[in-house]
């Protein structure tokens, strides 16, 4: 009876093994673009993307590196005076130049400042004076200031 029962056993595990022991073609393939070639163009742009993104966050992080130092260096004691310095002396220079232009005395003068040439003529019949300014490129710039028509 136990060999029958062994038997019966082995025959068993044969029929259920055969369905078990069933095999396929193992089909092999890359799942980098790299090597398969399969996305290859999308692989390739978003690596440029990365690429291109991380140049730009670079460049834009020297840019405020140089912009922050820049304004540290102009943020000192020194820097500041030698700017409200020559904001006086440049309000000095324009007042010498509207007194003597609205003054009774002259009528005309001219005078070159960094490379500018400043000049102005009182119209005493027309009540203008004539200011005309020449840059260092040759650009001019004419303007006409009436006299005595300013009332506060």
């Amino acid at each position: 009876m136990i060999t029958i029962m062994r038997s019966l056993l082995v025959v068993f595990f044969v029929f259920t093994s055969i369905d078990i022991a069933r095999a396929e073609q193992l089909n092999f393939s890359f799942k980098n673009p790299q090597f398969s070639g399969e996305g290859f163009s999308s692989h390739v742009l978003t690596i440029e993307n990365e690429e291109f993104t991380r140049k730009q966050s670079l460049m834009a992080a020297q840019k405020a590196a140089a912009d922050s130092a820049k304004a540290a260096a102009n943020n000192t004691n020194i820097a500041k005076f030698l700017n409200n310095l020559e904001s006086r002396i440049y309000a000095n220079l324009s007042l010498q130049l509207s007194n003597a232009m609205f003054s009774d005395g002259s009528t005309t003068g001219s005078t070159t400042f960094e490379g500018s040439t400043i000049s102005w003529i009182k119209d005493t019949t027309g009540g203008t004076i004539g200011l005309t300014i020449i840059d260092t490129t040759g650009n001019r710039t004419d303007i006409t200031v009436p006299i005595g028509s300013f009332k506060f």
